[in-house]
C-alpha cells in the first residue's frame, strides 16, 4: 500500500510551503507528500494554517466552504459540521512558539509519532523568522540604541531548525531563508557559514545541495540563492534555499543527481496574473463613498495635469495621453465598488501549470479582493506614478515627482525616499511582496491609473501564487503580513518535485 512521504513544517507561516508539497504528485498521479504536523506562533497565521489543514482532509473541499466565500460572514462552525477532520487538522496544525519547552514537548511527541510510521520516508521544511537577517531588519537594528546582534536571538533560531534535525533525522530537509542571511555577520563571523557548517553537522550528517546554479562549480553562497521569477512566479523574489539530503542516503545516489529547479519557459509577469482581476477604485480615508472618491480622482487627475510643466520623463506625450485616458474611462465607466462579488476568469497568458495550480472553478468570487482606503494627497501621487510607469517604463524615484505632488517630507530630497512610490509594472514581475505591504500600500501601487490604489489582499496572494481559494483569516492588516512572510506555494511545489527521486534511494 502506497504510504506518502510524511512533512514537518517549522515556522509556518499561513502554510506556503505546505501547499506546495501536499499538492505534488507522484508518476501515479498520488498526493507524493502529507503534512504530519506544522508549527506557527502568530495566532492569524495559525488560523489561515489550521484551515488549510481541514480543507486537505477532503478530495473536495466542503460545499459550505464555497457558500461561505459566496456570503461572506464569519464563516461555518467546522468542529460542529465536521468534528473528526477538524480534530485531525487541529493536530496537525500547532500553535506555538518554537524554542519554548511547552512546544519542544508537543513538538517531541509528533516526530515520534510521525517517524515511528514513516519508514524512514520524512522531509522536514521551514524558514526561521528572518527579521534579523534582512537588510531593511539589519538597517532597523543599526539605529538601535545598545543593540547587540549576539544577544540577538533571532540570529540563532535556526538552532531550534537544528535541534529538530537532530531528533527527527529526515531523510530530507529543506531550508529557506532571506537573501541578507548571505551577508549578516555576528561579532565579524559570517553567520551563512555557521548555518552551513551547523546544518551539514546536524544528525546523522548531512550533504547540502543548490536548487539553481552550476552543479559542476564548487558550491558557493551565491549558489543557494534562488531568483524565483526564473521559475514562474510573477514576482522578483531572491531567497537563500538549502536542501540537506542525509549522508547516508546521498551515497546511494547517482552521481550526476542534484535536484535542481527546471527554468521556465518566460518570465511570469504582474499582467498575466492581475489584468483580468475585477476593476476596483481605491476607498477614500474619511467620508468614503462612490461620489466623492470620484471628485477625490477629478482632484488628482487636475494636480497631475497642471505639474506637466515640470516633467522630467523622456516620453511626455505618452504620460499625458495615459492621463486623459484616465480622464475618459473615469467619466464613462461604472467604476464604483471597492470589492466585487464576481469572479473574473484567469487571464489566457498565464502558463499552464500555474493556471492550473492557482485555479478553482467552484469559486464564484475571490476573497481578500477588497480596496484599502487612502488619503486623497495620496491619489494624485499614485496616479502620477502609474502614469510614469506607463510612459517610461519604469517607477518614478522621488526626484522625478513634480514638487506640486511630492510629499511635504522634510526627508523627501534626502535620498532615503528615493523608492517611496513604486508601481507594480504590468510587463514585469513584481517586485519583492513583503510584510511591510500592510503598513501602507506605497510600495505596492496598481499598475492600472484609473484603479489608482495599492493592491489587494487576493492580489498580492496571486503574485505569491496561493490558489484563488486559499482563505486568509485575521484582519486585513494581518492577513497582508501573512502573504507577505509566505514562500511561493508554486515554488513549493517545484522544490517538492525537484527532490521527490531521491526517495527512490531512501
Amino acid at each position: 500500500m502506497f504510504e506518502p512521504i510524511r512533512i514537518v513544517d517549522l515556522f509556518s507561516g499561513p502554510g506556503g510551503l505546505s501547499e506546495g508539497f501536499a499538492t505534488c504528485k507522484n508518476k501515479e498521479g498520488q498526493n507524493a507528500y502529507a503534512i504530519g504536523i506544522s508549527v506557527e506562533k502568530e495566532k492569524a497565521a495559525h488560523r489561515t494554517l489550521r484551515l488549510r489543514s481541514f480543507l486537505r482532509e477532503f478530495s473536495d473541499f466542503p460545499p459550505e466552504y464555497y457558500s461561505w466565500l459566496k456570503d461572506g460572514g464569519d464563516g461555518p462552525d467546522w468542529k460542529d459540521l465536521y468534528p473528526d477532520e477538524w480534530l485531525r487538522a487541529s493536530e496537525e496544525a500547532l500553535c506555538a512558539e518554537l524554542g519554548t519547552p511547552d512546544a519542544t514537548e508537543l513538538l517531541s511527541g509528533a516526530i515520534k509519532r510521525i517517524g515511528g510510521a514513516a519508514n524512514g520516508r520524512t522531509v522536514l521544511i521551514g524558514g526561521p523568522p528572518c527579521q534579523a537577517y534582512s537588510l531593511v531588519g539589519r538597517a532597523r537594528n543599526s539605529g538601535k540604541k545598545d543593540y547587540v546582534p549576539a544577544k540577538d536571538q533571532r540570529h540563532f533560531l535556526y538552532r531550534e531548525y537544528c535541534r529538530v534535525l537532530n531528533e527527527f533525522s529526515p531523510a530530507v530537509f529543506v531550508m529557506e531563508n532571506v537573501k541578507g542571511m548571505l551577508s549578516s555577520t555576528v561579532e565579524g563571523l559570517a553567520i551563512f557559514g555557521q548555518v552551513r557548517a551547523d546544518l551539514e553537522s546536524s544528525g546523522r550528517g548531512y550533504k547540502l545541495y543548490a536548487l539553481s546554479g552550476d552543479e559542476n562549480t564548487e558550491l558557493t553562497p551565491q549558489h543557494f540563492l534562488v531568483q524565483a521569477e526564473d521559475f514562474g512566479i510573477p514576482q522578483a523574489r531572491h531567497r537563500v534555499i538549502i536542501v540537506g539530503v542525509r549522508r547516508d542516503i546521498a551515497s546511494r545516489l547517482p552521481h550526476w543527481f542534484s535536484p535542481r529547479l527546471k527554468k521556465s519557459e518566460r518570465i511570469v509577469t504582474v499582467a498575466d496574473v492581475l489584468s483580468n482581476m475585477p476593476l476596483l477604485r481605491s476607498g477614500l480615508s474619511r467620508n468614503d463613498s462612490p461620489a466623492a472618491w470620484r471628485e477625490a480622482m477629478e482632484t488628482a487627475i487636475q494636480h497631475v495635469e497642471g505639474s506637466i510643466a515640470n516633467y522630467s520623463g523622456e516620453d511626455k506625450g505618452t504620460f499625458v495621453a495615459t492621463v486623459n485616458e484616465v480622464r475618459a474611462r473615469l467619466a464613462s465607466s461604472s467604476l464604483q465598488g471597492r470589492w466585487s462579488p464576481v469572479r473574473t476568469p484567469l487571464p489566457a497568458t498565464i502558463p499552464s501549470k500555474l493556471r492550473s495550480f492557482l485555479n478553482d472553478p467552484r469559486l464564484s468570487t475571490l476573497h481578500g479582493h477588497e480596496t484599502r482606503a487612502h488619503m486623497p494627497s495620496d491619489l494624485s501621487r499614485y496616479l502620477f506614478a502609474a502614469c510614469y510607469a506607463i510612459a517610461e517604463g519604469s517607477s518614478p524615484k522621488s526626484p522625478k515627482f513634480p514638487p506640486a505632488i511630492a510629499p511635504q517630507h522634510v526627508n523627501w530630497t534626502s535620498g532615503k525616499f528615493d523608492d517611496r512610490f513604486r508601481v507594480q509594472r504590468w510587463n514585469h514581475p513584481s517586485s519583492t511582496v513583503t510584510s511591510h505591504i500592510s503598513k501602507d500600500g506605497h510600495y505596492f501601487i496598481h499598475a492600472d491609473p484609473c484603479q489608482c490604489r495599492s493592491l489587494t489582499v487576493r492580489e498580492a496572494a496571486r503574485l505569491q501564487t496561493f490558489p484563488d481559494n486559499y482563505v486568509f483569516l485575521g484582519t486585513r492588516t494581518e492577513q497582508y503580513v501573512q502573504v507577505g512572510n509566505a514562500v511561493p506555494p508554486f515554488l513549493a511545489l517545484q522544490i517538492a518535485e525537484a527532490i521527490l527521486p531521491i526517495f527512490d534511494y531512501v
